[in-house]
């Protein structure tokens, strides 16, 4: 089953996935995206949402200039993740890449 925003976040996957290093994965229960084992992005089957590890800082502006909300799933926020809406989906391809830089950085 495809749920909103799902197809989008595979078509804008499938470069990213041309690499060894990124792989198709869950996350509670969720369709995502890891690097070296470690996860980048998301697709929220309940909102559509793109959802993104970025720096907390970036997540922070994402969230104040009203361009994502926090990922807070059970009421529980994920200072490094932001939720991107489905109106929002023309930034989803810049914020998938930045994400990977970020953890792939990390690892």
């Amino acid at each position: 089953i495809a749920w909103p925003g799902e197809a989008r976040f595979w078509d804008l996957s499938e470069p990213l996935l041309a690499s060894p290093r990124v792989e198709r994965s869950t996350m509670m229960g969720l369709p995502c995206l890891r690097v070296h084992g470690a996860f980048f992005a998301s697709c929220d089957r309940r909102t559509g949402d793109l959802l993104v590890k970025l720096p907390k800082a970036r997540v922070d502006q994402l969230v104040a200039t009203g361009r994502a909300h926090p990922f807070a799933p059970a009421g529980r926020r994920f200072r490094e993740w932001a939720a991107v809406p489905p109106e929002r989906s023309r930034t989803w391809k810049r914020l998938l890449d930045e994400a990977l830089a970020f953890v792939d950085g990390d690892s």
